[in-house]
């Protein structure tokens, strides 16, 4: 990163261009916010006398508090000023820009706040200061043009400006009496000219100007949006953040939103104006409670993909492998996505790398913290400036909030819930947004479990180009090595042969089976398997369950047709002195121990009966615990 990108993002964001206030240091410059004047920060550009390449660094007023404890790259204390509101920042190819831009934004918020008063009993407005002549000029303002045609409502909004000081809390004072008065005011005079000015007010304008302004906002209101220099549509956008012509906190982002449809699509305007737009819209809903879904709708949609995939990463669990593969690559950028274990597998890929970020969180031993607060650190709160770069009168907008509250003035707190990553609070008289700060993410170790992970895994699937091992990252290798084996191990067992038997047929079986053998027998033999199977007999094989010994639930015909399998692989000699079927021995056999072995133990292929080989041990530990062995 370079001075020049920083100056660059200044000037886009906030108008702040670099000004280069000493020409005997021309490598000196300063970065000023455009409503005090203060420095935001000094940039310093010098040779190295050794290698003749030029150094950049620069000092940043944000607050030796915004830097988190622990050292960061490039970060360290002020090199010029002096004092704890200054950090030093140097600019190489390590230099993080999002952290930069971090700091500098607290720089000009904090530069540009000057603070305010909430009055209980204020006096009344006195709006009978009316002039009937050309009113003498204050100090500082402008004298209307000799013979100009002045509307009686424009003198005495002008007469009501009060020049108690220069401040900026009193210019938005100023304008919110003056809009007040006005806000029913119509007119009928075209605009001329141009007009540019940093946060235009009506005491900016002259009379035409004012008269030109008040007629194009007569139009907007009827819904006809005419071009206008968007200083003075900016004007517009105050008076609706100010409840200036509006019954309601919903009709003024109504109009807002009508105004982006109407101006800014309709080609007038520009981006800087409709990112200005959307970042009130926001704000305003937040201060003014609209429902949390309604102020989703106007954020920053990269925030809230930044919250979701920060809620994914801390409950995997309640997200599905894309929501949170996803939210790793928000944080781990494109290379993620990317590597070739997506690429080649897929969904399976994805799957991988949610399971190992699963299995990091449930794994990680770490005295008073987990994974992923190792990774991001945890909810805190920071100032929160809304409305800062608008004119906007908060006295107004406090005063209201206290009438509507019923509390004292010390005594008002508020809590805006967005989402479950981020909410607002209002105490003690200052915003605050309580959220994970960039500043806090650990990205070195996030980025390490997300390399090995990569590395690991590509090896596994051999994907071909592999990337490197480092020393650093073997504490992140380890969870992915998990994963990996517990996915072999699932396919091992998913490989294995399984045999579903429906018992609720088997009886319905062996009727049918019954009645097949017993036609194809002789009356002899008919009256031989009778005699055989009589109860009388001894030697019949139908046994009482519970009489035989070892108590297992197969009768003595079937057990000895398991140990002959058992020892000697066929029991094709037994099946036909018994008269059995193998397809009826074999479920049989299996019905008889499904309680006990969960699966089918007894296969039978083209009427030859086997073992199934996974569970010949476990059988004979079975048998043998029950001395029939």
């Amino acid at each position: 990163m370079k001075l020049a990108d920083l100056a660059a993002y200044a000037e886009k964001k906030y108008q702040i261009r670099e000004q280069h206030k000493w020409a005997d240091f021309p490598g000196f410059s300063v970065l000023s916010v455009p409503l005090t004047g203060k420095w935001a920060a000094l940039l310093m550009r010098r040779n190295d006398p050794v290698t003749g390449k030029e150094i950049e660094y620069c000092d940043i007023k944000c607050g030796a508090d915004s830097v988190p404890g622990e050292t960061v790259s490039g970060i360290s204390a002020p090199f010029r000023m002096r004092g704890s509101k200054w950090v030093g920042v140097t600019f190489d190819e390590n230099t993080d820009p999002e952290l930069v831009y971090a700091l500098f934004d607290r720089a000009v918020n904090a530069g540009g706040q000057q603070g305010f008063t909430i009055v209980l009993d204020p006096e009344p407005v006195r709006e009978e200061h009316v002039y009937q002549d050309i009113p003498l000029p204050f100090a500082g303002s402008r004298a209307p043009e000799p013979d100009e045609d002045i509307p009686e409502k424009i003198v005495q909004m002008r007469g009501m400006y009060d020049y108690a000081n220069n401040s900026f809390v009193q210019k938005c004072r100023n304008f919110y009496r003056q809009g007040k008065f006005m806000e029913g005011y119509q007119d009928d005079f075209p605009w001329n000219g141009s007009f540019f000015h940093y946060f235009p007010t009506y005491h900016d304008l002259n009379v035409k100007q004012l008269r030109g302004f008040f007629s194009w906002r007569t139009n907007v209101r009827k819904g006809v949006f005419r071009p206008i220099p968007t200083s003075a549509a900016y004007i517009y956008i105050y008076e609706m953040l100010n409840g200036i012509g509006t019954n309601s906190p919903e009709k003024c982002l109504e109009m807002l939103q009508d105004f982006e449809s109407g101006f800014l699509d309709g080609g007038f305007g520009d981006e800087k104006m409709r990112e200005n737009l959307h970042r009130w819209m926001f704000e305003f809903a937040v201060l003014n409670d609209f429902p949390p879904e309604k102020s989703a709708e106007l954020a920053d949609p990269v925030m809230l993909q930044k919250d979701k995939a920060l809620q994914f990463l801390r409950e995997p669990e309640a997200a599905s492998d894309e929501n949170l593969f996803d939210a790793l690559c928000f944080f781990a950028g494109e290379s993620l996505r990317k590597s070739p274990v997506v690429g080649q597998f897929e969904e399976r890929g994805r799957h991988l790398f949610c399971e190992t970020w699963k299995r990091a969180l449930a794994s990680w031993k770490s005295e008073g913290s987990d994974f992923f607060t190792e990774c991001f650190g945890s909810r805190n709160a920071f100032p929160w400036y809304p409305l800062s770069n608008a004119v906007f009168w908060w006295d107004h907008y406090l005063r209201k909030k206290l009438d509507d509250s019923g509390v004292k003035a010390g005594e008002l707190r508020n809590e805006y819930i967005l989402n479950d990553s981020r909410s607002f609070l209002f105490s003690g008289g200052v915003w605050q947004t309580v959220t994970y700060e960039n500043l806090y993410f650990n990205k070195e170790k996030f980025r390490a479990f997300c390399h090995a992970s990569d590395l690991k895994l590509r090896r596994y699937l051999k994907t071909g180009h592999y990337l490197r091992s480092k020393p650093e990252e073997e504490w992140a290798e380890v969870y992915a090595e998990q994963v990996i084996e517990a996915e072999k191990q699932a396919l091992i067992e998913a490989a294995k042969p399984k045999i579903k038997i429906d018992f609720s047929g088997l009886d319905r079986i062996r009727e049918d089976a019954v009645l097949t053998r017993n036609s194809l027998l002789s009356e002899d033999e008919i009256l031989e398997l009778e005699e055989e199977n009589s109860p009388d007999n001894p030697d019949s094989c139908v046994q009482d369950l519970q009489s035989f010994p070892g108590n297992v639930p197969l009768d003595a015909g079937l057990l000895r047709i398991l140990q002959e399998l058992l020892s000697s692989g066929s029991a094709d000699e037994l099946l036909r002195e018994q008269k059995i079927m193998p397809s009826i021995a074999a479920d049989s056999i299996n019905e008889a121990l499904f309680d006990e072995f969960g699966d089918t133990v007894v296969s039978c292929e083209d009427d030859r009966l086997g073992i199934v080989e996974d569970y010949r041990e476990d059988i004979l530990q079975y048998l043998e615990d029950k001395h029939l062995l």
